[in-house]
């Protein structure tokens, strides 16, 4: 399985209602490479089935989306992500590890 394969692989296990970071997915896969992960966000073939919108900054910030901010930003408080300013709240409460 190739990087972006198992990244895909990885972020189908956060459920909704949370989200993980772009280098919380590097670090599961033993890795430093953060934006490898965020390129492979940006080109998922398939992101009804893998939620790449459930990707965000360590700091909290949304950060980018394919499909647009406001379309992630919508897709999160769909799912019951409260988000000001372009961050999460209560990131820690909502934020999902691989450990």
């Amino acid at each position: 399985m190739n990087f972006r394969d198992q990244c895909y692989a990885l972020l189908v296990q956060v459920p909704k209602g949370k989200v993980t970071t772009y280098q919380a997915i590097a670090h599961a896969l033993s890795s430093k490479a953060y934006r490898a992960v965020g390129t492979a966000m940006a080109k998922n073939p398939n992101p009804i089935t893998v939620p790449c919108h459930r990707v965000v900054k360590s700091s909290g910030e949304v950060g980018n989306y394919a499909f647009g901010i406001d379309k992630k930003i919508a897709l999160l408080e769909q799912e019951g992500i409260e988000i000001k300013n372009g961050k999460i709240v209560n990131f820690a409460d909502v934020f999902y590890d691989f450990l």
